[in-house]
């Protein structure tokens, strides 16, 4: 792999670990009760929920790109 590949994703992942702390910090009750909500759901409602996450993120990839 070259430089710059593994520096762009060392950049994404932080930016992930960024964008995924910022509902925490802001607002740890709601987050604690939307994730007392997805342990409640059924596994295939939550895989539908990551599939259609990963979807919409290939999208805006390919849109940005």
């Amino acid at each position: 792999m070259s430089a710059d590949l593994i520096h762009s994703l060392w950049v994404a992942t932080a930016l992930m670990l960024v964008i995924e702390g910022i509902m925490p910090f802001l607002n740890p009750t709601v987050f604690k009760r939307a994730l007392l909500q997805m342990a409640a759901m059924p596994d295939r409602q939550v895989r539908l929920i990551g599939f259609f996450s990963m979807l919409a993120g290939l999208i805006f990839l390919y849109w940005i790109n």
